[in-house]
């Protein structure tokens, strides 16, 4: 297929696709899923060899969140039944984050729902941090509090952080169409000031929530003229209670065309399955990897996530191998420029657009027309409830963790 080949001779050259391209490999059919995720692959393993990184959550503070955002079980006024408590202790975090090094992550991600810390909240992660880094040499830690003030990353950043989240989630135009409480521009604000921090930035996207493949390649785009270093891509979990509890949109084959669409815009970044993998790859999970170089291990924020245990078996069964705590994830030139590559640079080709859970989307998480002309949300997937379960273990419990 020469689309397919085009675009990984592109990714090779970190060369950003045209829109059309972009919207083409949306485009394509069932029976071409395959194709594409090969070509998808090679530009992934030219990059990141057959390494898999592994992330782990601590969800601070759950719940209680006084944003609206539609896809979230901590939203405000949410009738889900999830676990709510206030903010952990440094110990209590600490504990948590050690289950998940001890399977094998080398990121924690710690997340508190709210909009936005308060200088306190500040203090309160930052001591976190350091209890983590204290016990657990070498760990990464990325931080996911929400909208950021300013001052505040270059707190975090001194504190040891290493990176900070926020996710864009869908395309500008229907950001509105799912929160009213901030705004699109908000959340760019705050990738920028992590950034600008010093952080390393990530920031991604949720697919399912109703959104056409014009709007996937929306954000996409603009998320590589951010340039982040890693970009979660989350498949919406349904969860009953949110006001898109009842959208299934998305199969198997969808999933693995958005992945490999962001693949081939950022070739050389971090791409993370972040959560609702195990409800909508399902089976199809082991392929993912062949796009994605990350994945979370173990639960999400607020839902179950698939056995940790199981993680590890579906990756060395699929050929690949856990990115060890030694080892550096980017490519030599993003790791050594600090930022650039995916979108910062002019060879990069860089597109028309300018400009990442909590309540935030930290892993809270066919077909259409080509050229540039919108296309209709995918068609519906068949409902799965059975693989949502709200987590009652880990983080804020007295359960042993799923890690």
């Amino acid at each position: 297929m020469d689309l397919l080949n085009t675009l990984v001779d592109k990714g090779l050259r970190r060369e950003l696709p045209t829109r059309e391209e972009a919207l083409a490999v949306l485009a394509t059919s069932d029976d071409d899923v395959l194709d594409v995720v090969a070509a998808a692959g090679k530009v992934r393993r030219h990059w990141f060899g057959r390494r898999v990184k592994l992330n782990y959550l601590v969800n601070l503070k759950s719940g209680l969140c006084p944003e609206d955002c539609s896809y979230c079980s901590q939203r405000l006024g949410s009738t889900t039944g999830i676990l709510k408590y206030t903010w952990l202790k440094p110990d209590q975090a600490s504990k948590a984050a050690a289950a998940g090094l001890a399977g094998g992550a080398k990121r924690v991600c710690l997340v508190a729902s709210g909009r936005g810390p308060t200088d306190r909240d500040v203090d309160r992660v930052s001591e976190t941090i350091k209890a983590i880094k204290d016990q657990n040499e070498g760990v990464e830690v990325c931080a996911c509090l929400g909208l950021l003030s300013d001052g505040q990353a270059e707190r975090l950043r001194e504190a040891g952080a290493d990176a900070y989240n926020h996710n864009l989630n869908t395309s500008e135009a229907t950001y509105g169409d799912i929160t009213t409480t901030h705004t699109y521009a908000d959340r760019v604000d705050t990738v920028s000031k992590a950034h600008a921090a010093g952080l390393s930035a990530c920031s991604g996207l949720i697919a399912g929530m109703g959104e056409s493949d014009e709007d996937l390649v929306d954000v996409v785009f603009s998320l590589r003229e951010l340039d982040p270093d890693s970009v979660p891509v989350n498949f919406l979990i349904p969860v009953e209670g949110t006001p898109l509890g009842k959208e299934w949109n998305l199969t198997p084959q969808r999933c693995l065309r958005i992945l490999a669409m962001v693949r081939f815009v950022c070739p050389d970044v971090e791409v993370r399955i972040a959560g609702g993998r195990e409800v909508h790859l399902r089976t199809m999970q082991p392929l993912a990897l062949n796009l994605a170089n990350s994945i979370f291990l173990g639960d999400y924020l607020t839902t179950e996530g698939q056995a940790g245990k199981a993680d590890l078996e579906m990756i060395a069964d699929a050929g690949f191998e856990v990115e060890g705590a030694g080892e550096i994830t980017l490519p030599e030139h993003r790791a050594t420029a600090g930022a650039g590559g995916c979108g910062s640079h002019a060879e990069a080709g860089c597109g028309s657009h300018a400009e990442a859970g909590c309540g935030s989307g930290c892993g809270s998480h066919e077909g259409g027309p080509v050229c540039g002309t919108a296309a209709a949300a995918a068609p519906a997937g068949e409902p799965r409830t059975d693989l949502v379960a709200v987590r009652r273990r880990g983080a804020g419990t007295d359960l042993a963790p799923n890690a």
